[in-house]
């Protein structure tokens, strides 16, 4: 199975199991929101399980692939509170079949700033149930001005 099939699958199945696989202990996180790079997996996931909760809704879908020797483009399109988003997730991996590097990108700005609001509710809520099931894991939260709070 491809790295990019794989994938697929955990958007379509939203199995946390397959996403713990997919993605590499030194993954790095390129959000559109925050300025610096997250790294680490544990970040990453975070960030990708929010924005599934976030984006992936019944109108999520691919357009478009565009495919290289160890990398993607995908071209996204949903629907959030109303607003059409656009955006594309640009995706390396190692040879391991491992995912390295994640970028997202997202249009327009109207759509991007209501992501924003969404990703940072989604991450804070992780943050807090990690908290209730007594787990120690520190999540980086996005302010409503896309700065890193941590």
């Amino acid at each position: 199975m491809t790295v990019i099939a794989a994938w697929h699958d955990y958007v379509r199945l939203r199995d946390p199991a397959l996403l713990d696989a997919l993605i590499a202990d030194e993954a790095v996180f390129e959000s559109p929101a925050v300025h610096r790079p997250q790294e680490g997996k544990a970040i990453t996931i975070a960030y990708l399980t929010a924005a599934m909760e976030v984006l992936g809704s019944g109108d999520f879908r691919y357009l478009e692939e565009w495919h290289g020797e160890r990398s993607a483009v995908l071209e996204f399109a949903t629907v959030l509170d109303g607003l059409t988003v656009n955006g594309v997730d640009i995706i390396r991996w190692n040879a391991a079949g491992q995912i390295v590097h994640f970028k997202v990108m997202v249009r327009p700005v109207k759509a991007l700033n209501k992501v924003i609001e969404a990703m940072a509710a989604a991450l804070q809520q992780q943050a807090a149930d990690a908290r209730v099931d007594g787990i120690n894991v520190k999540l980086l939260t996005l302010s409503p001005w896309g700065e890193r709070a941590g």
